[in-house]
């Protein structure tokens, strides 16, 4: 048995060797500190276990487990739980779920950018196409489930203004040590302005699809194991470029017009109006084996296909949008592919002595990766061009667990041969977390090279350099947590897009520092929650972030004939005013502007949740204070937040 493990992890190392030959054919919610993550409740029990027939069994949340690959990777032995609280399961959309640490369109499938600064997550030339992709399944993410009985989570949200998401995972063991697994999403959003009514037949705004195929396998002995999945992405978006003030009755400016016109249009259903497009299609494997505690091989293989497109058929009516028509006046045709096969291969393993433990890593890593663009130049003539390139890596990583098992320090290096470096040290423990990130990257492919009917350039920019110090306290006196901390980034070579939606390389640095506290007190029934920062720049022409950004939750906890749990609360949301990023459809990116300030007001939700047994629900007034002070306010560049709504939700979870 042992033997043929070894084999098959042998035979899947072998097949992406060979592919790694040839070419292709033709992106987190920032982790912020007070921000704790909870994929689950965990156990310290290794490996999964099966179930005896004749052992009587209630199935329930206790038998369906899951693992993570990052823990597996790291060799943390951690199973967890699906999670039956009510916590934040009011919180369904995907900028709520993120504490506001992203900026959308104010609409359900809108572009999304980080509201803070945020370092690149590996070394190595990306796509530079990233505004869709929070909607995808995300990678690091994916649950690998050990069920006892199938198990079946559904999930349906039907938010104020016709923004509805329908979701639905399945996973079963096939063996006791086998398990495969689906989720499928769906949601769509309705425009808010620029539409004749509810019978226009272009009312949708947006529309998601979103499949990921898991499975998981362990051999009898647990020296071998495989992870892998597939997540595919279909995300369209009638682009609308925001809206344009209305007139009151008395003849003045209404600034904020829910119902106004667009500034981009469609003549009509036959002829393709402003549409943005992204589809992905991403393979990932991950398997290991042990030879020894001390001594595991392992290898990874990615491959991704992504399409970005942009396509106005209208050109004529929305000519004065853009900034300028280089050539063809009748329409837009934007299309770029992007293919990438990744390899990497490593050893790793992990030595206990007594109650500390030491863990090591040590990999070699290639990508082959190209990107085909295709655009319009006339009436009837496209032109298009490619980039292709090679690149290897070289790195590892140690990791030192101290004996109270609650404190650990690592140190991380990884080297791009050619130029490119990537340096990290963190240290964890009980009552601080402080680490310091070092990274020399590449601009990412559309900053080098973009050529279209809208916008032509290519550049030979530097490496963009980040250095990045951050700390943070967790201080816990009796029902009172306190987490203060500090983020320092010193930003070389930095690369933005300036006023005209051109991108622009800043010689020299600049440094931002954000400062604030993440905070829990928990009184009885009652919750109060939520983070504060405040930040500085030393300059603020080529990055743009609020200076004052607030998240409160206020919650209070009762149970109603000894079966229903209930939560009713407040969200607030706050944000000083700044000159937030403007959002430039042809090339799906934000860019600079100083023409309008955005936010300087508070968002307030009003939800209650329920439990009853293992099934969720909630109802939410969004946008409950709309008119109290203002009829509204803009979250982007003429994009006003959404109207006050009314949303209901329910997660249903079943076990057999």
């Amino acid at each position: 048995m042992n033997r043929s493990v070894f084999f098959l992890f042998f035979l899947v190392c072998l097949i992406g060797t060979a592919q790694a030959q040839q070419f292709p054919g033709g992106l987190q919610v920032p982790n912020g500190f007070g921000q704790p993550t909870r994929p689950g409740s965990s156990t310290g029990s290794s490996g999964f276990t099966g179930i005896d027939d004749t052992t009587k069994v209630i199935y329930g949340p206790r038998t369906t487990r899951y693992i993570l690959e990052e823990d597996v990777f790291n060799n943390r032995k951690k199973l967890y739980t699906m999670d039956t609280t009510m916590d934040d399961v009011h919180r369904f959309l995907y900028v709520q779920r993120s504490l506001n640490m992203y900026q959308d369109l104010g609409n359900l499938g809108t572009p999304m950018k980080p509201v803070f600064i945020q370092e690149p997550q590996q070394l190595g030339a990306q796509t530079g196409y990233y505004v869709f992709s929070p909607y995808a399944y995300q990678p690091m993410q994916v649950k690998y489930f050990d069920t006892k009985s199938p198990f079946t989570d559904m999930y349906l949200a039907l938010g104020g203004h016709n923004q509805n998401i329908l979701r639905f995972d399945f996973a079963q063991n096939i063996t006791p040590r086998w398990n495969v697994g689906f989720n499928a999403q769906r949601f769509t959003s309705q425009k808010q302005f620029g539409t004749s009514g509810a019978n226009d037949p272009t009312k949708l705004l947006a529309q998601n699809w979103g499949f990921l195929g898991h499975t998981n396998y362990h051999s009898k002995n647990n020296k071998y194991t495989l992870l892998a999945h597939f997540i595919n992405m279909n995300h369209s978006l009638d682009e609308q470029g925001g809206v344009l003030p209305g007139t009151n009755l008395d003849g003045s400016t209404n600034l904020y017009a829910y119902t106004g016109d667009a500034r981009l249009v469609s003549t009509s259903t036959t002829v393709q109006g402003p549409h943005g497009n992204e589809i992905r299609n991403d393979w990932h494997v991950y398997h290991q084996y042990i030879l020894d505690q001390g001594f595991q091989a392992y290898h990874k293989l990615d491959y991704q296909r992504h399409k970005n497109s942009y396509h106005d058929d209208a050109l004529s009516l929305n000519y004065t949008f853009y900034p300028a028509i280089l050539g063809d006046t009748s329409h837009i045709y934007q299309d770029a592919r992007f293919r990438l096969l990744e390899n990497q291969f490593g050893l790793k393993g992990i030595y206990k002595r007594g109650e500390s433990a030491f863990n090591y890593r040590a990999y070699l890593r290639n990508r082959v990766y190209g990107q085909y663009t295709r655009y319009n130049t006339s009436e009837t003539n496209e032109n298009e061009y490619e980039t292709r390139r090679f690149e290897t890596f070289l790195g590892g990583w140690l990791g030192y667990y101290f004996p109270d098992s609650l404190s650990q320090v690592t140190a991380e290096v990884e080297y791009q041969v050619g130029g490119g470096y990537r340096l990290e040290g963190q240290l964890n423990s009980k009552f601080l977390t402080a680490g310091y990130s070092s990274i020399l990257a590449n601009p990412t492919l559309l900053q080098e090279r973009f050529q279209s009917d809208v916008f032509f350039w290519r550049n030979n920019y530097n490496l963009r350099g980040y250095n990045h110090a951050f700390g943070k306290l967790n201080l816990r006196y009796k029902k009172l947590l306190l987490q203060p901390g500090l983020d320092y980034y010193l930003l070389s070579n930095y690369v933005y897009f300036d006023t005209n939606a051109v991108v622009q390389q800043l010689n020299g640095s600049f440094s931002v520092l954000r400062i604030g506290t993440g905070y829990k007190l928990e009184v009885g029934k009652f919750l109060a929650a939520g983070q504060a920062y405040y930040t500085v720049q030393s300059r603020r022409d080529v990055l743009r972030t609020p200076p004052f950004f607030m998240n409160a939750q206020f919650q209070y906890e009762l149970l109603y004939a000894k079966a229903l749990y209930i939560q009713v609360g407040i969200d607030l949301h706050y944000k000083s005013p700044y000159y937030a990023d403007a959002y430039m459809p042809v090339t799906q990116q934000f860019y600079i502007q100083n023409k309008q300030q955005v936010e300087g007001y508070v968002l307030a939700d009003l939800y209650a949740n329920f439990r009853v047994n293992r099934t969720r629900l909630f109802v939410k007034l969004t946008h409950a204070n709309q008119g109290v002070f203002q009829p509204g306010y803009f979250v982007a560049p003429d994009y006003l937040a959404m109207r006050r709504g009314f949303a209901f939700g329910v997660d249903w979870y079943l076990f057999d």
